[in-house]
């Protein structure tokens, strides 16, 4: 008799042993995580904290701005008012020069020969006024003999009609009319004489006119000759100024003048500026104008000489902005701004770039510590104080702050360690890498 055979294991189905295996598997894999974890997050992370000392200082609250060292008082050498001023001779920039000494030179050969024209032109007329009054002096002479001869005929004229008595009805009359015609030639003369008068002083009046304008040429070109040397009126260093009609690359500085070139009229050649009276000309930002007056104090340094600290005063803030191009359409509005100098150095020269810091506020010999290393805990201030190898939260008071420092009023201690950054952050980040 057949048995029916059963099928230790059904279609699909996973068999206990492989199912132990699976669960093993997934429990041993649950485990390491967790230890992996649990190590992670348990073990210490060594954590690199930058620090600062709570230092004691002074407490400064200010501006700063850039600009250029200049002579408060200058002497420039301008391009005379004469035709084409062309350089043939320059002084050589930062050469030292004696008052009178030469500074630049004008080419004058033409102006030369311009006077001499302006020269010949005055005399010309000159010449003119001498002839026409010796023409005058022959016509007032024939004039006078005229008007003589007519006088002398009138007289001569009524002589004989006085003889009407004893002569003849008909050579009185005769005489009579002879008379008349005599009057009459002497009031023509004597009109002749009065119309040659007032042309001779016409002629005159335009001559010297003619003469006048003649000789303030002269004088004029006389004085473009005389001006095209132009020296320094002070002892100094002489600088080359830009010229600012060159030809140059888009963007950059305009080359200084030299000898060759053609200057225009009132051009700033040269400067002579005064050594002994300097400030920095700086434009301070729209922004900063309100906060800064007159007379506040400023720290200049001086690229060229970085190891001095320059004090100056602000002595001139402009009333107008002035409007920067950036290019592009963008715009940016600034304030002139001056601050002379109370402490010179014999190297410095105009031109030479420098930094100021204009003091707005001033606490001396106060607790400062980094801006960055202030927190807020529960809307406290507040830094991490030192203590070995590790960190505490410690609640601070405040004062005032700037750009760097904030000012301590009570919590901490000059010569504290603090933290520069939140440690409990850095760690956690430095856990995650």
């Amino acid at each position: 008799m057949s048995k029916d055979l059963k099928a230790k294991q059904r279609l699909g189905q996973v068999s206990s042993k492989k199912k132990r295996i699976y669960w093993g598997g997934a429990i041993a894999l649950l485990i390491a995580v967790a230890v992996y974890g649990y190590l992670r997050y348990t073990s210490s992370v060594k954590v690199d904290i930058p620090v600062a000392k709570v230092r004691r200082g002074d407490f400064i609250v200010s501006v700063k701005a850039r600009g250029e060292v200049r002579s408060v008082h200058s002497a420039f050498i301008t391009a005379p008012q004469v035709p084409s001023p062309r350089i043939v001779r320059l002084a050589q920039s930062g050469k030292a020069l004696k008052k009178g000494d030469v500074v630049v030179e004008f080419d004058a050969a033409q102006l030369q020969q311009d006077y001499l024209e302006k020269v010949t032109n005055v005399r010309t007329a000159e010449s003119e006024i001498a002839q026409t009054k010796a023409e005058h002096s022959i016509t007032n002479e024939s004039d006078a003999l005229n008007l003589m001869d007519s006088r002398f005929n009138v007289q001569r004229a009524e002589l004989e009609a006085s003889k009407s008595e004893v002569i003849s009805a008909i050579e009185g009359a005769k005489d009579k009319i002879d008379v008349d015609v005599a009057q009459g030639n002497l009031k023509q003369a004597n009109t002749t004489v009065s119309s040659h008068r007032t042309m001779q002083s016409a002629d005159l009046d335009r001559l010297q006119e003619k003469k006048g304008k003649t000789q303030r040429d002269e004088k004029r070109w006389k004085g473009y000759l005389g001006a095209m040397v132009l020296t320094t009126p002070q002892d100094g260093i002489v600088n080359i100024l830009p010229n600012w009609r060159s030809q140059g690359s888009f963007g950059s500085t305009p080359p200084p003048f030299k000898e060759g070139d053609n200057a225009w009229t009132g051009a700033e050649i040269a400067e002579i500026p005064d050594l002994s009276s300097m400030r920095i000309e700086m434009k301070l930002d729209e922004t900063d104008r309100g906060r800064i007056q007159l007379r506040q104090e400023a720290k200049v340094r001086v690229d060229a000489i970085p190891e001095k600290m320059f004090t100056a005063n602000v002595d001139y803030i402009s009333p107008i902005a002035e409007i920067l191009w950036k290019g592009m359409g963008l715009t940016q509005k600034v304030f002139p701004t001056n601050a002379t100098l109370k402490n010179l150095d014999a190297r410095l020269r105009p031109g030479m770039s420098a930094s100021a810091e204009i003091i707005l506020e001033d606490q001396p010999d106060v607790l400062l510590i980094p801006v960055q290393a202030s927190f807020s805990d529960h809307g406290r201030p507040a830094v991490y104080v030192q203590h070995g190898d590790k960190f505490r939260l410690r609640h601070i008071e405040v004062g005032r702050r700037n750009d760097t420092d904030l000012v301590v009023t009570s919590g901490l201690r000059a010569g504290e360690a603090i933290a520069l950054e939140d440690p409990i952050e850095a760690a956690k980040k430095a856990k995650k890498l």
